[in-house]
């Protein structure tokens, strides 16, 4: 059996933004979700960096191992950042999040560095698949706080990794899929301000691939997200 996605993705530049510096793949075989990081322009260019390099695993034959052909893309996303930064000195500090998913035989493939996160649809239960990599997860992890503590915690935003062209340890791992699961990849533009609960009751409610997509990021924008959003939906299929 061989995965196929059908895919959509929705993006706004939020409430307060300027600019959208959230970057997105919607594919046969990949979706991707990057959130730039650094300020100005730079976050901006460090997402569409990743989303480039990221973005050739979808066309052209499957890779001979789509695992080590993810691998291989994250590095090569994160050395074009280190040469951009290297040919304009202005782009130092940019970096970005990176979550994405990329069809294997049976299963997808999963990355992860930051706070974009992926979740899984499958008979009516939505599951978290990522761990944000920030300093708020870590206080939930200790103990410190609640999840729902941080939620309105001020720093909620700071990650502690990102794809920013020095050394990164990206969170690799496979997900078994068959037909009729649904995934969402989405930046914290949506996470951040949309309960769980929400996105599983829109989920249940709106089969609707683009329907769907666009009621999560309305969600979001009505709880007053001052922060780039983005959605990704995935069905999978089987050929």
């Amino acid at each position: 059996m061989s995965v196929i996605l059908r895919t959509v993705a929705v993006s706004d530049r939020g409430k307060a933004r300027e600019n959208n510096e959230d970057a997105v793949h919607a594919g046969s075989r990949l979706v991707a979700v990057a959130d730039g990081v650094g300020g100005g322009p730079s976050g901006e260019v460090a997402s569409a960096i990743v989303i480039r390099a990221l973005s050739a695993l979808d066309t052209g034959p499957d890779p001979d191992d789509p695992a080590a052909a993810l691998r291989s893309a994250v590095d090569a996303a994160n050395r074009g950042i280190r040469e951009a930064i290297e040919a304009d000195p202005r782009l130092d500090g940019m970096g970005t999040t990176l979550t994405a998913m990329l069809t294997d035989g049976d299963r997808l493939d999963l990355v992860h560095v930051g706070d974009s996160r992926a979740y899984a649809w499958r008979d009516g239960e939505l599951t978290q698949l990522t761990r944000d990599d920030t300093y708020v997860q870590g206080l939930v992890d200790k103990g410190v706080i609640s999840r729902d503590e941080a939620r309105a915690h001020p720093q909620r935003a700071l990650v502690t990794q990102a794809v920013h062209g020095a050394g990164i340890t990206p969170t690799f791992g496979q997900v078994p899929a068959r037909a009729g699961d649904r995934y969402l990849l989405c930046s914290d533009g949506l996470s951040d301000y949309v309960e769980d609960a929400a996105i599983a009751q829109t989920l249940r409610e709106q089969r609707d691939l683009q329907a769907c997509a666009q009621q999560l990021v309305q969600l979001a924008l009505a709880a007053g997200a001052p922060d780039n959003v983005s959605v990704i939906l995935a069905d999978v299929q089987t050929a």
